[in-house]
Parts: structure tokens; sequence; C-alpha cells
């Protein structure tokens, strides 16, 4: 069986009011493809800042666009695949 390990290097920033974080999760791959998703979190003017709920999210959310995309790009190379040359 071979095993193989793909590594995800997120970056998470804040604003210099903490109302709004930013994660970038950045994947690449051994065959040299470079995937990468931006996502954020607000934070109600209301509520206290609390930088992890913050995190959380936008790193959540960045993860969870990257996986759309991985599974867009597994379709389009299965329908390539699929198609008479």
């Amino acid at each position: 069986m071979e095993y193989k390990q793909w590594n995800i290097q997120i970056w998470i920033s804040e604003d210099d009011d903490d109302a709004v974080t930013t994660a970038t999760a950045v994947l690449f791959t051994p065959d040299g493809k470079r995937h990468e998703s931006v996502a954020h979190a607000r934070r109600n003017p209301d509520d206290r800042p609390v930088p992890g709920i913050g995190d959380e999210l936008a790193v959540g959310r960045a993860l969870s666009d990257l996986a759309s995309k991985l599974i867009e790009d597994g379709a389009q190379d299965v329908a390539q695949m699929a198609s008479p040359a």
C-alpha cells in the first residue's frame, strides 16, 4: 500500500480593530499543484473581541473552500478521462 502526505499551510491575520480575521490556506501537492483559499470572519461590533472564535471561523471557511476546489478539480479530471479522445 502506498501512503501519501499532503500538507496545508494556514496563515491567520487580524485587522487593527480585531473586527476582521483573515485566513489563507495553501496546499502544495507532490505533483506541483498549488491550491489557495482565503476566507474571512467578521466580529459583530457589539460583541467583545475573542480572537480564537474568529480564527476558527476564518480557518474553517478557508478549508471548506479549499475542499470544494479540490472536489471540483477531481470531478474535472474524471470528466476529461471519460471523454473520448
